[in-house]
């Protein structure tokens, strides 16, 4: 029953990391750019916006660390 739980939130986790790493902005840009990303270094919103989602990027991979680890050793 826990296992269920743990692989629910494992496979949450990792399309929600998919989408946050899509959203940063690379070289050419990135999906961010919708989200006024891509303004550039000028404007102070897009920095904060780059600094939350590089916090919530970082976040996300923690818990799906964790739950890779629990998998591993309770499967």
């Amino acid at each position: 029953m826990v296992t269920w739980f743990i692989v629910g939130i494992h496979v949450f986790v990792s399309f929600l990391l998919v989408v946050l790493i899509l959203l940063h902005s690379g070289r050419g840009g990135g999906l961010s750019d919708m989200f006024g990303g891509g303004m550039g270094g000028s404007s102070a919103g897009s920095t904060v916006v780059e600094r939350n989602l590089d916090r919530i990027t970082v976040a996300t991979s923690i818990v799906f660390g964790f739950t890779t680890i629990i998998l591993a050793i309770r499967i």
